[in-house]
């Protein structure tokens, strides 16, 4: 599913799908969820798109052509259709009621239903054997955070089998994990579904005035049905010390997550050859740092450097260069996130903020230095950041 709006994540998701936003200098989020079936052996998907999808339908075309349809493997973006309901999707839920058709030309025995907005390494094949092994209708994976978060998830209640009992769509204070009172098990918006109940279940949940979401109104309909509902404790491929699943909708979240892969010893793993990342490659030249002068060294420390990137006598520290971007002489950048494209001109300082995609910055400009100058023309988030959205004309002093 990568057809949600995107709000918490405005202005990145002005122009674009979320899903289809840049991530980690060389990748767009919704390459990870697709790694991961791509590393699963799952070979047939259906993405489910709507909002602003040009941009994710064309990353599609160009990083996700490895499948053989003579093998009978596909990957189809797929819109509203309009074929049950004149109208667009209202829920994820929604979202696949409107698609039953593809289910029935395409008849798999179970299906696997995934968010394409989250990062994480996962192999669904053990989760889907666990649903096979407890004959479930439906299995939800799950994972554990700090209770303080709550309010942004669904938080599951289960029983020693491992079933759910009970699910509570972002309470204050969710039921705490029986292992630590300090955590809870969140719903990751990974679930396999019995077709046939699916199908019954989305039928069901039409005919309700509901907000047709899985997490607010099938899964609970469910458990309060009887039916064998059962949740998967996530297995993390990332193979670190704490389990890595991140929901990077939200500004502060998304600039956490990017900042954290510069760290000598990210959380999260780019660099393991047993799990790689798929995307598109974008053609260009090695990055470069450039010495213009004795006193204007190109230095870049802890940071990321995509294809095409140069430093020409600036300073980079902490940062995520994505491809083809420039920082031009004497400039200072320290914890931010240039996207694919940006180009900051001579003296800038630019410090915790993110540059959308092909932002140009006027020689002599600060960010991040003056909030109080900064709010009057960037979005600032809740920690701090400054977001520079794509086509801002600088005509400020």
């Amino acid at each position: 599913m990568a057809g949600g709006r995107g709000e918490r994540l405005y202005p990145l998701t002005k122009n674009r799908a979320k899903p289809s936003v840049s991530f980690g200098g060389n990748y767009r989020i919704i390459d990870f969820t697709l790694s991961n079936c791509f590393n699963s052996g799952l070979r047939a998907i259906y993405l489910l798109t709507q909002y602003r999808s040009m941009t994710l339908d064309r990353h599609i075309h160009l990083a996700w052509n490895l499948f053989r349809s003579e093998l009978g493997e596909f990957i189809e973006s797929v819109p509203p259709q309009h074929l049950i309901a004149n109208k667009w999707y209202e829920g994820t839920a929604d979202s696949v009621y409107q698609n039953i058709h593809l289910l029935e030309s395409y008849r798999p025995d179970h299906v696997l239903i995934l968010s394409g907005d989250h990062i994480y390494k996962m192999n669904y094949e053990p989760m889907i054997k666990f649903h096979l092994d407890n004959q479930a209708h439906l299995t939800v994976a799950s994972v554990d955070v700090p209770i303080e978060q709550s309010p942004r998830f669904g938080v599951l209640v289960m029983d020693k089998e491992r079933r759910i009992i009970g699910f509570e769509e972002k309470p204050d204070r969710g039921q705490t994990h029986p292992d630590d009172p300090s955590k809870i098990l969140i719903n990751m918006g990974v679930y396999v579904f019995e077709t046939t109940t699916l199908v019954k279940e989305l039928i069901d949940d039409y005919k309700r005035d509901s907000h047709h979401d899985f997490g607010h109104d099938v899964i609970p309909q469910m458990v309060a049905k009887g039916l064998r509902v059962f949740g998967y404790e996530f297995v993390d491929e990332n193979r670190k010390e704490s389990k890595y699943w991140r929901d990077v909708g939200d500004l502060d979240s998304f600039y956490d997550s990017n900042i954290d892969l510069v760290n000598v010893s990210p959380e999260f793993n780019l660099y393991d050859e047993d799990w790689p990342i798929h995307t598109y490659r974008v053609q260009g030249p090695p990055a470069k740092t450039i010495n213009e002068t004795e006193q204007r060294r190109g230095t870049a420390v802890n940071s990321l450097l995509s294809t095409g990137a140069i430093i020409s006598g600036a300073t980079v520290e902490q940062s995520i260069l994505s491809p083809h971007v420039r920082v031009g002489g004497g400039s200072f950048v320290s914890e931010s996130v240039l996207m694919p494209g940006v180009r900051i001109a001579e003296g800038c300082r630019i410090s915790r903020a993110i540059l959308d995609e092909n932002v140009e910055i006027p020689p002599g400009t600060e960010i991040g230095f003056n909030h109080d100058r900064d709010a009057k023309y960037f979005q600032i988030s809740p920690s701090g950041i400054v977001v520079i959205p794509t086509g801002f004309a600088f005509n400020h002093n």
